[in-house]
């Protein structure tokens, strides 16, 4: 068994570390404090290939596999969350799904722009009654002569404020809240400039500020046939697909935090004297230390067995259930172990410290909360 990284990874990795401590890092605080989306860092990190990692070269993505994709997420967490995040929607959520389930002509119209960084992506499947109940459809798509009609609203929508299309996931099958088991769910290539379709500003979030999170809604939005992305009835199976790859995306993205408070974390206890010394010499400091590093580590065995598993598996449901659940705990832990060896330091509003923590808490909440990963992991370990 080999657990290194390759020689072309570890090139990979310095790239993408050197452009995150160049370009990302030092914008990290202010895109926090004003929750402005920083379109202009998204086109940099495109021209880096980071919004298309594993699509294609023939389809104008960089055309690299998953484990390096996790590296690139990771990395740029390090620097910022919210930037690692509006990538991982637009490569694992958006773009990804397209090179899977779109015909040739959605490819030559939206995956080239969308990997290329000439376009961005959101993923609309979160609703008021639909979050955990991903299946619990409201918004419907309506089949008639000449196309679809979606009537709905979707919520938390990371990227809606700037973003060029969205994957809407509908009701086609059945009456909204009948239950089919996500079998009644189709998806939609819907351009934002669509008429009808109503970007609506959301309330503040904690953390991941300047995410552009917002509501989507959609009144009597007409479509053509072909906006439809895979087959009808496919949509329930498109998101849980996509759903993998976003799952060890956010894996990644915890990890990079969680290294980052642990950074933040051993940085102070080498320079903060007490009682005559460093306090990186007592043993409950060390202790915080070792168990975060060790957590951290562990993380980043189960991610990397995740990502290594979406590229040779149909469906590496478990493995990115498990790296998500695991990483994301293991970073929050990091996370609060380095605001305790902080202290008040760290516990000031516009520390580094405090930014992580409260960035690090939503990776246990999108794409499924840490407890709807148990019930997945659950689920198909009893099976």
């Amino acid at each position: 068994m080999i657990l290194d990284l390759t020689d072309e990874q570890k090139a990979y990795r310095k790239a993408i570390a050197e452009f995150a401590a160049s370009e990302v890092a030092p914008r990290a605080a202010a895109i926090d404090e004003s929750g402005e989306f920083p379109i202009d860092l998204v086109r940099a990190a495109a021209k880096q290939g980071l919004m298309g990692v594993t699509i294609s070269k023939e389809w104008g993505g960089a055309g690299l596999d998953y484990p390096s994709y996790a590296i690139a997420m990771e990395e740029l967490a390090r620097a910022s969350a919210v930037v690692a995040v509006i990538a991982s929607v637009n490569n694992s959520l958006v773009a990804e799904p397209i090179a899977q389930f779109g015909t040739d002509t959605q490819k030559q119209e939206w995956l080239k722009r969308l990997a290329a960084g000439e376009a961005l992506g959101a993923f609309a499947l979160s609703e008021e009654h639909a979050g955990s109940d991903a299946a619990n459809q409201q918004t419907v798509a309506r089949l008639d002569d000449r196309g679809y009609v979606l009537n709905g609203r979707k919520v938390w929508v990371a990227n809606a404020e700037a973003a060029d299309i969205v994957i809407v996931f509908a009701a086609t099958h059945a009456s909204p809240g009948t239950s089919l088991g996500g079998r009644g769910i189709s998806a939609f290539l819907v351009p934002l400039d669509t008429p009808g379709v109503k970007r609506v500003a959301m309330q503040d979030s904690l953390g991941v500020r300047g995410l552009g999170c917002m509501d989507l809604q959609f009144e009597n939005v007409r479509v053509d046939a072909d906006a439809l992305l895979g087959t009808p009835g496919e949509g329930f199976h498109i998101a849980m697909w996509a759903l993998d790859g976003g799952r060890v995306a956010i894996a990644a993205q915890a990890l990079g935090v969680g290294e980052a408070a642990l950074h933040e974390a051993m940085e102070y206890a080498k320079s903060r004297h007490a009682f005559g010394q460093p306090i990186a010499n007592y043993q409950a400091i060390q202790w915080m230390i070792a168990d975060a590093a060790t957590e951290i580590e562990a993380a980043r065995m189960l991610t990397c067995k995740a990502a290594d598993a979406r590229a040779r598996q149909p469906r590496p449901t478990v493995e990115a259930s498990m790296a998500k659940l695991f990483a994301s705990e293991a970073a929050h832990r990091a996370a609060d172990k380095a605001m305790q060896i902080l202290a008040s330091h760290g516990y000031r509003r516009g520390s580094t410290v405090e930014r992580l923590f409260r960035d690090v808490r939503a990776t246990e909440i999108y794409q499924g909360t840490s407890e709807v990963q148990r019930m997945v992991i659950a689920e198909h370990i009893l099976a």
